[in-house]
């Protein structure tokens, strides 16, 4: 009963540093493909988005740098925490991405991975354009604003 109670029912990974470092465009949800142990992990909670990113090869979508911690009960046929995963998406949006990645200085970052309603892995990708310093400064003075105004200041 104890190992029943590790596992989560309902797992969301964020990548908040994301939407600091990019202003989303367009978004979509893809699946990926993973290894046995590698879905544990994931419904365990133990992975991370950070310093994730996505690239294209030979029209196919990737997932670079998303760490899925080990399982702790794997065995020798255990996963990399760290490589490269297909991402699924319909053909027309790939080739709709392909299209828009043309575009000087957009990327496609990995925002949100989430177990769906029918027990698969999904994840949540954005076409991003990377902000400057001085869009940053004003994001955080308008949460600082929002703050002071939930405090009745």
């Amino acid at each position: 009963m104890a190992e029943k109670e590790k596992i989560q029912k309902h797992v969301e990974i964020k990548n908040r540093r994301a939407s600091f470092e990019y202003q989303f465009l367009e978004t979509f949800t893809a699946g990926i493909i993973l290894s046995g142990t590698e879905i544990k992990s994931i419904r365990q909670g133990k992975a991370n988005l950070t310093d994730a990113y996505c690239l294209l090869l030979n029209d196919e979508l990737y997932v670079r740098n998303m760490n899925i911690s080990k399982y702790e009960e794997g065995t020798h046929y255990n996963h990399e925490p760290i490589r490269d995963r297909k991402l699924l998406l319909q053909k027309r949006e790939i080739r709709r991405l392909v299209g828009k990645l043309k575009d000087q200085g957009l990327t496609i970052v990995p925002t949100r991975l989430f177990i769906s309603d029918r027990g698969f892995a999904k994840l949540n990708i954005a076409l991003a354009k990377g902000k400057k310093l001085h869009d940053k400064r004003q994001d955080i003075k308008e949460k600082d604003v929002k703050r002071d105004m939930a405090r009745g200041e």
